[in-house]
């Protein structure tokens, strides 16, 4: 890989990053510009949108990584991200759009009258968001130090500073043409090395080591639910997986905002089949650099196994054609941190803005207080404490740390979503109590497995994929507390769920706080 070649695409990455999020600051002058892009994204842009933030740094980098050690039980991780996006369309969707809302903690206050709903879920987010900002500002870094030898925080800095210029600068508006152009490069870059190694090999006449790993003393890192990698109780681990993932994207900050940009929610529901199949393309190719990483790189197996999308075109091609094969994966790469960590900041500055900033900055200034200026704060703190704690997930690989997070959502926004659309009996004390149980239990997990994981067995299992029991429990908790305190349900509940499942096409009253 050359030093040159890959700064220079990254450079352009950059560049091409901050002038299209300018572009955007031409056409973001009011709050709704800032938060939902004033809810006019049309639903090809807003898909590629969508795509370009979801695709992180664990889809990008992590997913082949963890196939690359685990073998066949890790294809899960692209299967589950993929499918989460399902479970939205079919369960909350459209009437999210239709709550009229700019934040999940708009929301929730909103359907359940609680200022104590609120808090919390302002808190998870700033948690959740913060969490999964974490291995993108690592795999910033990563990819940095593999192309030049610079130190981890280098790369996190660069990311961290682009972020906060184009957010701050522009907003929701902004940034949606910055990451539906990010998408579309990310799958260029990741595709693109594929199919030059799939034609070099093809008209090879001695294809040497491809697939050889999946033989012999490799066998078994082909075969499902195997205990390749020194993993525990697969079949539980790989249950658990799967609901972390299916369900936890419904629960995902910046993934949530993002339907509110919609105009409707016929919108909403084409936004979300176009992103599945947007996702499904883009995740036909970790898999393939895993499997090729098995013969060209084995040695990345027991150390570094994140960066094989990086460094594979080098040992495949030396000389220039690797070099330029692995300038544009690094410039995906890039582009993916920089979509994510961009999202990631505008929900949760969203939060800061509003149940942090503004009342304070009321005081402060006597009722002059700007939205768009406390959103532009806020954007600053909402990656500044990122930046400042992401070296603490360093034990981990990127794809589990963002898994941690998908459990973490699963287990508190999730359940929330769904029964508070769909489940009339859900009052104020249940919906509060579902949260913090399901909160508390997700995030000791999270925490277990920065500080120390177990060691083995059951411990080891049911802390590092966490979502199989703290899921259920926050369900349980909700639906069971729910049926104890049938006075708590709240007053507005029947006009708030005929606003949520009324086609916007009938005149219902829609208005719910507006920050």
């Amino acid at each position: 890989m050359s030093p040159a070649m890959s700064l220079t695409a990254i450079g352009l990455v950059i560049a091409a990053t901050i002038g299209i999020g300018l572009f955007g600051l031409r056409i973001s002058r009011t709050t709704s510009d800032f938060y939902v892009a004033s809810r006019a994204v049309t639903p090809r842009w807003n898909a590629s949108a969508i795509s370009g933030e979801y695709l992180s740094a664990a889809s990008f980098l992590g997913v082949a990584g963890l196939v690359l050690v685990n073998g066949a039980d890790m294809l899960w991780f692209s299967v589950g991200y993929t499918v989460g996006y399902l479970m939205l369309l079919v369960l909350i969707a459209a009437p999210l759009r239709r709550s009229g809302a700019y934040t999940l903690p708009d929301f929730a206050e909103t359907r359940f009258e609680s200022a104590v709903v609120r808090r919390i879920c302002s808190f998870l987010v700033v948690g959740i968001g913060t969490l999964y900002l974490l291995p993108q500002l690592r795999g910033a870094g990563l990819t940095l130090r593999t192309v030049t030898g610079a130190p981890t925080s280098v790369g996190a800095a660069v990311v961290a500073v682009i972020v906060v210029i184009n957010v701050a600068a522009g907003g929701m508006r902004s940034i949606t043409f910055v990451q539906a152009f990010q998408y579309w490069l990310k799958l260029t870059a990741l595709a693109a090395p594929i199919f030059v190694i799939l034609i070099a090999w093809r008209s090879s006449d001695h294809p040497v080591g491809l697939l050889d790993s999946l033989h012999g003393a490799g066998a078994e890192w082909a075969e499902p639910l195997s205990t390749a990698g020194g993993r525990d109780h697969p079949l539980y681990a790989t249950y658990s997986l799967l609901l972390a993932l299916c369900f936890g994207t419904m629960g995902l900050p910046h993934v949530l905002v993002r339907f509110y940009t919609n105009p409707d929610g016929r919108a909403a529901r084409r936004t979300t089949v176009v992103v599945l199949a947007l996702l499904g393309a883009f995740y036909l190719f970790p898999p393939m650099y895993a499997v090729l990483g098995r013969s060209f790189a084995p040695d990345l197996i027991g150390a570094g196994a994140d960066t094989v999308v990086l460094e594979l075109p080098g040992r495949i091609f030396p000389g220039t054609v690797g070099d330029l094969l692995g300038a544009l994966v690094a410039a995906g790469a890039f582009a993916a941190f920089l979509s994510t960590s961009s999202g990631l900041t505008v929900a949760i500055a969203g939060v800061i803005d509003q149940d942090l900033l503004r009342g304070r900055l009321n005081r402060v200034t006597g009722g002059d207080y700007l939205a768009v200026n406390g959103f532009r704060i806020a954007a600053l703190l909402a990656i500044a404490l990122p930046y400042l704690a992401f070296e603490l997930t360093g034990r981990l690989s990127l794809a589990d740390t963002v898994g941690l997070a998908f459990a973490v959502a699963a287990s508190t926004f999730c359940p929330l979503l769904v029964l508070g659309i769909w489940w009339r009996r859900m009052s104020t004390v249940g919906a509060a109590a579902g949260l913090l149980v399901g909160g508390v239990a997700a995030i000791t997990a999270v925490l277990v497995n920065v500080i120390g994981p177990p060691s083995g067995g059951w411990p080891k299992a049911l802390f590092g994929q966490p979502a199989a029991w703290t899921m259920p429990l926050a369900f349980i908790t909700m639906i069971v507390v729910s049926k104890l305190t049938p006075q708590r349900i709240p007053a507005g509940t029947a006009r708030s769920l005929v606003r949520l499942h009324t086609p916007e096409a009938v005149d219902v009253d829609r208005s719910f706080p507006q920050p």
